[in-house]
């Protein structure tokens, strides 16, 4: 399982957004990439796990070659322009940006119920979810604007959680960036295990996430012996990000 009780036993993770602070850019690697003047070109990618087509969005530098990637999961509600929109700003600041799909498709929900029962298809198989993760980087390494060895990721929401496992299991990325995410774990990192140095950008006043939860996940990663950077936003609740997760919460 990816965490231990989905978006807390089913509630939509997009909530009133009163009072949260933003932080004025998408985590990047800890090697800047270089601003672009050239304009950014952008892709609809199609790609497969298995047997699952998968629709992702890339972006990056006109013309340019042997930048960082960074993938980007999207929120429960799926691939939407939302991640579109971070890869976008990602590639302006010199990055080669892929923002995934984790459900197939490009399936998106109209509805907290279509977003649980999308999200649920892949905590509930994590293995086929790590697939679909690792076949999404390997489209971004073999891409002509990316140096491979230079891969890193970051997630909102669900997308945040998505990547937190990928870096407790191992995954060679330089950095995970998680916002807003949930941090509990049935798979905790092993020591030693976790390769990426670590962002987590959390709303203090986040009701999906307890503080026990917080205490856990930082011992949890003490014990690993990860390289964390853990922010707390005072006053920001779940979905801070997001400008639209006001007008989302009220949907529930």
């Amino acid at each position: 399982m990816l965490y231990s009780t989905g978006c807390k036993g089913g509630q939509a993770p997009a909530v009133t957004n009163e009072g949260a602070a933003e932080p004025s850019q998408p985590a990047a690697p800890a090697e800047p990439a270089t601003p672009t003047a050239g304009g950014i070109a952008t892709e609809e990618v199609s790609y497969k796990a298995g047997q699952t087509t998968l629709k992702g969005f890339l972006a990056y530098p006109k013309g340019a070659s042997g930048l960082p990637g960074i993938l980007i999961v999207h929120e429960w509600w799926g691939h939407n322009d939302y991640v579109r929109g971070r890869a976008r700003q990602l590639a302006e600041l010199g990055y080669a940006a892929l923002a995934l799909d984790m459900y197939g498709d490009g399936k998106q929900a109209a509805h907290p119920d279509d977003a649980k029962r999308f999200m649920m298809e892949v905590i509930s198989n994590m293995e086929q979810g790590v697939a679909r993760f690792e076949a999404a980087a390997q489209l971004l390494a073999n891409h002509a604007s990316t140096d491979p060895q230079k891969l890193s990721a970051i997630g909102y929401c669900f997308g945040g959680a998505v990547v937190l496992h990928m870096a407790r299991i191992g995954m060679d990325l330089d950095v995970v960036a998680s916002f807003h995410g949930n941090l509990a774990t049935q798979t905790p990192a092993k020591k030693a295990a976790v390769k990426a140095k670590l962002l987590v950008a959390h709303g203090a006043e986040d009701p999906f996430v307890s503080a026990e939860e917080v205490a856990a996940f930082k011992k949890e990663m003490a014990a690993a012996g990860a390289d964390l950077t853990f922010i707390a936003y005072p006053g920001a609740k779940h979905g801070f990000t997001n400008p639209d997760a006001t007008a989302l919460g009220e949907k529930l």
